[in-house]
């Protein structure tokens, strides 16, 4: 019997402080506004810089630096470059946010050259998961490293190309 007043307890703590992270969240994203972006001029080879995902993937992963932006919004903008192991190719403009952990996809981008923007414009949850590791692997790694957005897209570029060597060796 004196278990259940502690369990009641236990259970209404986190109970409120389930709603006081969900209540943060809801402040975070209620006050926060967009700013303005435009479409990226399609990426040139010598720009894209690879970056490490898994031992699990034989997808190749590439950052254009020339695309790649540090926002007073708190949004790190870039395009992704991903060649798939049987020769696909995916090329989207995207945009992530440190401080709610999330990404969104601007556009992708088309054979001919040309961007077809996204008929979703939400933001969704960044989950380390296999299907979508590389989005946690840009996140941890070099746009929100600590949990905190880059200072500027120096150092996310500084990060990548420290890291190329290695990517390069193994892939």
């Amino acid at each position: 019997m004196a278990l259940l007043p502690k369990a009641v307890f236990f259970f209404c703590a986190a109970m409120l402080a389930g709603a006081s992270v969900a209540a943060e969240e809801e402040f975070i994203n209620s006050s926060w506004q967009e700013a303005a972006w435009a479409l990226p001029a399609m990426p040139q080879s010598n720009d894209l810089l690879p970056f490490y995902v898994s031992a699990a993937t034989s997808n190749k992963f590439f950052i254009d630096a020339a695309s790649l932006s540090v926002s007073d919004d708190g949004v790190v903008r870039y395009t992704l470059l991903v060649l798939t192991s049987g020769g696909g190719r995916n090329l989207g403009f995207e945009g992530m946010r440190c401080e709610t952990r999330e990404r969104r996809l601007y556009a992708s981008g088309r054979s001919d050259g040309s961007w077809s923007k996204s008929r979703n414009d939400q933001w969704s949850r960044i989950q380390d998961v296999a299907a979508n590791r590389h989005y946690a692997a840009l996140s941890l790694g070099y746009f929100c490293p600590g949990g905190v957005i880059a200072r500027n897209k120096e150092e996310i570029v500084d990060a990548l190309k420290r890291d190329a060597a290695f990517v390069g060796r193994s892939q």
